[in-house]
């Protein structure tokens, strides 16, 4: 029995002698139906079809209002972008002498890190954030307070907002951190913070290395523990 090229469709040979004809069409017409909606797999509207292989289809249904066409594992998927570009990382509560943040992945232009209602065990200290957990002489902070004059100086830290309360903080501080997976420049981060007191700060801080950032550090300074608040990092495209 003779087969078709591409799909192996059974055909009579040239020699055959065809005894029943109507069988012989029924099956020719049932193997072009089987290959026919192999290659026309969507039973929706709004299905998408694709290869799986040189000559095999599979179907992706309708995705939701709003989502977008990407790939995952090498075929297609709906995903669903966050507004703006932002991606969340990681997010949590703040206690502890420090909150370490690691493993952040590569794959963003920038990171944007916001600290909310920040409180310590004892009155004072600013949120102090390390890149790497790297605490050497390696930081540059160029700080303007809302009633204070601009400070130059290394550090070992980066400075974000005021002096937090035991309770009742409300604040909000952001860090952006530019490039941050750029091994070719060092790291420049831009922070924005209020604190309770109407103390604002306005920060422009380095990273004095060409390393990229793969973990973040938000450290209580000066003895002591970080006792309430939250910290969400989002990744920008």
């Amino acid at each position: 029995m003779a087969v078709t090229t591409n799909y192996g469709w059974s055909t009579p040979d040239n020699t055959a002698l065809v005894k029943d004809g109507a069988s012989a069409i029924r099956t020719l017409g049932s193997s072009v139906d089987t290959t026919v909606k192999a290659l026309s797999p969507g039973t929706t509207a709004g299905d998408i079809d694709y290869y799986t292989s040189s000559t095999a289809k599979s179907r992706i249904g309708i995705g939701t209002s709003g989502q977008v066409l990407t790939v995952s594992g090498g075929v297609p998927a709906w995903s669903t972008l966050s507004a703006g570009g932002y991606t969340v990382i990681s997010s949590g509560s703040l206690s502890g002498t420090s909150v370490n943040i690691t493993s952040i992945p590569s794959t963003y232009i920038d990171l944007v890190l916001y600290i909310e209602n920040r409180t310590h065990n004892t009155t004072g200290g600013s949120a102090a954030i390390r890149v790497n957990n790297d605490s050497s002489t390696i930081y540059k902070n160029a700080l303007t307070y809302g009633n204070d004059s601009a400070i130059t100086a290394d550090q070992t830290i980066i400075r974000s907002g005021g002096d937090a309360p035991t309770s009742g903080s409300q604040s909000m501080e952001m860090i952006r951190f530019y490039l941050y997976a750029d091994t070719g420049i060092q790291k420049v981060m831009d922070i924005n913070a209020f604190t309770s007191g109407a103390s604002i700060r306005n920060n422009l801080a380095i990273y004095c290395t060409t390393t990229a950032i793969s973990q973040l550090n938000i450290v209580a300074e000066g003895g002591r523990t970080l006792t309430g608040g939250t910290y969400i990092l989002y990744g920008v495209k």
